[in-house]
């Protein structure tokens, strides 16, 4: 786990790669490095374990901080294929499926990273709740479990989260907000100058997520999967590389 940590905050990519770099580098730290295979398959074993590890992070971050009551919420694509190839891609096909990012205007199979972020002044967001979806997976049906635990905040989304029904349901129970910005109305072609300015607003609020995703992606490559070819290796490829990115996030507290 320490070799993997270390070379995907090093910027290498690939398990062979690091364990190249340890075995012409640092082999007096690790006399005990196994061949490439078997340091491979025992990575594979060990997606659990980071998952743990990341958790861990996550729950003393919070008992040692005193985090602001505005929580920011996205969703970003792991892609395992893309484009033409999204469609007979197979890898991993339990926990993969074929969806679209409206972002990229792109379909692609994969997984979908969901982050729920305590809002930092002037640093990026620190992940409160993680979890992954197959692609095809609609952003609010996989929030909504997470937003109905969540309590004595304000919840900041983009327009995939807007529902009035679970928004009274957790003001009312869970003391929680979720902002979003003004859908436009049936057959309204412009939002009125009020409306426009709200939605500016919630777009500045929510645009530190955007910039914790883009952080994460140039710090792990998490988002390029197409290298996986099993479940555990998709597994340990997004486990792995998140627990890689809150151990920089806690360390140097970008």
């Amino acid at each position: 786990m320490t070799i993997y940590l270390f070379g995907i905050e090093q910027k290498m990519r690939e398990a062979k790669q690091i364990h190249q770099h340890i075995k012409d580098h640092w082999l007096d730290w690790f006399p005990k490095l196994p061949s490439y295979q078997a340091f491979n398959n025992r990575l594979n074993a060990l997606a659990p374990a980071f998952e743990l590890l990341l958790n861990s992070m996550i729950e003393d971050a919070h008992f040692q901080r005193c985090f602001y009551d505005i929580s920011v919420l996205d969703s970003m694509p792991i892609i395992v294929a893309k484009n033409s190839r999204s469609s007979s891609a197979r890898t991993a096909k339990e926990i993969c499926s074929k969806g679209y990012c409206s972002s990229k205007d792109m379909y692609y199979y994969g997984m979908k990273l969901h982050l729920v972020g305590h809002k930092r002044i002037k640093k990026l967001p620190f992940p409160e709740y993680i979890w992954f979806t197959p692609a095809k997976e609609n952003d609010l049906t996989a929030a909504r479990p997470v937003l109905e635990k969540i309590t004595n905040r304000f919840v900041v989304g983009d327009k995939a989260y807007a529902d009035q029904t679970l928004n009274k349901e957790t003001k009312k129970n869970q003391n929680t907000e979720i902002i979003t910005p003004i859908k436009k109305k049936k057959k309204q072609e412009f939002r009125d100058a009020a409306d426009e300015l709200y939605n500016t607003a919630v777009s500045r609020i929510r645009q530190p997520i955007e910039s914790f995703f883009n952080w994460l992606n140039e710090k792990t490559a998490i988002q390029n999967a197409a290298k996986v070819r099993s479940v555990k290796g998709l597994m340990i490829h997004v486990m792995g590389r998140m627990a890689a990115a809150l151990l920089i996030l806690t360390l140097f507290n970008p």
